[in-house]
């Protein structure tokens, strides 16, 4: 008979709610359940252990009194309801977890490679105007509208945004799952994307869930958040001003940094409908339709009324063109999860013996040789 284990049910419901399960979902991989969180049965060590398992939780904690208060381990800049209102899921904390085990690597490896400190980190204030930082970020970034505007797709700008930022010294992950598992999709009403500001390693992760329109945002706002040298988990908008004088600055940094006021002015056109307006200025600068409709508004040219009504509408069409799965191609590969710069570092490091393979496969999120190998060769890195 195997012996069931006392455990504490405000542990199990806890559990539940840091994995965003729910016991009905479970009821029928562990049938006593009710049971359990009601502390009418306890599990058994292997039951407790698959339930474990199921909610992605470390059996240790079910060995505590009482649940932990798990906090995020960088600043919390998220300003929706949605995200505020509940404590971050064992899917964030991974994340940010993971990454900041990726950061602390590529460190390390810049201080043995010699690299230089990346200059830009912490260069801004919350005092200098965002105009003026955006047009730093575009020339320190070689980011031009004009090439942009001649891209065919989003995934095609943002693809070269991801390049810009990675080739003026920042690790750039966009993923829509935990790590490499694809049955942890991540939320992006809990948050859009995060930032790890460091010198030698400054570090930007985008919820891969969203639009590409909406990442080229999000890219642009944690980079803002770069400048000012200030990590964070971030889920702005760009319809609202945030209370909170960091993420309204950032997101004013980032709307600049894409459509410059002045550059929307001028390719405005008298008598336009507003769909109209939207979609041919979307196109232009490559951003999302919410991105230009806060930008109209910002000019004058639509109403609060107007912006909001609107945006709701826009909000609607833009999460059905979302895919269900989690990304195309470019966002499968282990480039993007990880960033280019980190995998070619990490790829390079072992290749030459200086880190091991076992290291390396926990950084990339691989399992097998082969994998490697292919992630080398698409790289260019010759074993």
């Amino acid at each position: 008979m195997s012996l069931r284990v006392p455990v504490n049910p405000e542990l199990l419901h806890w559990a539940l709610r840091r994995s965003g399960r729910t016991p009905e979902g479970l009821s029928g991989r562990f049938k006593k359940l009710g049971d359990w969180l009601e502390g009418r049965l306890q599990p058994t060590l292997n039951q407790l252990e698959d339930f474990a398992r199921a909610t992605h939780t470390a059996i240790g904690y079910f060995f505590l009194p009482e649940p932990p208060e798990e906090a995020l381990p960088i600043p919390d800049f998220r300003t929706l309801p949605a995200a505020r209102n509940r404590p971050p899921s064992v899917d964030l904390l991974e994340t940010i977890y993971l990454c900041q085990q990726r950061q602390s690597w590529y460190r390390d490896h810049a201080r043995l490679q010699g690299e230089p400190p990346v200059a830009f980190i912490g260069s801004a204030t919350l005092e200098d105007p965002p105009a003026n930082v955006a047009d730093h970020m575009r020339q320190q970034l070689d980011f031009d509208i004009e090439a942009r505007r001649r891209m065919a797709t989003w995934t095609e700008a943002l693809r070269e945004f991801i390049r810009l930022a990675e080739a003026a010294g920042v690790l750039v992950m966009v993923s829509g799952i935990v790590g490499s598992n694809t049955r942890r999709p991540l939320d992006v009403s809990e948050f859009r994307g995060f930032a790890l500001a460091d010198e030698r390693a400054p570090l930007v992760f985008i919820n891969g869930k969203d639009s590409k329109a909406a990442q080229m945002f999000t890219l642009a706002h944690e980079l803002a958040h770069l400048w000012l040298g200030a990590s964070g988990v971030s889920n702005s908008e760009a319809r609202i001003a945030p209370d909170e004088q960091t993420e309204r600055w950032c997101n004013a940094v980032a709307a600049e940094l894409l459509a410059p006021l002045e550059a929307v002015q001028a390719a405005l056109v008298e008598q336009e409908p507003l769909p109209d307006t939207l979609q041919r200025l979307a196109r232009h600068f490559k951003v999302s339709t919410l991105v230009i409709l806060r930008r109209l508004f910002d000019a004058g040219r639509i109403d609060r009324e107007t912006l909001d009504a609107t945006w709701q509408a826009e909000l609607e069409r833009l999460k059905r063109l979302v895919p269900a799965g989690p990304g195309g191609d470019f966002y499968n590969t282990l480039g993007a999860h990880v960033g280019k710069r980190l995998a070619r570092a990490v790829i390079v490091s072992t290749l030459e013996g200086q880190t091991p393979f076992t290291d390396a496969f926990r950084l990339l999120g691989v399992r097998k040789s082969k994998t490697f190998y292919e992630e080398a060769r698409r790289l260019g890195v010759e074993g």
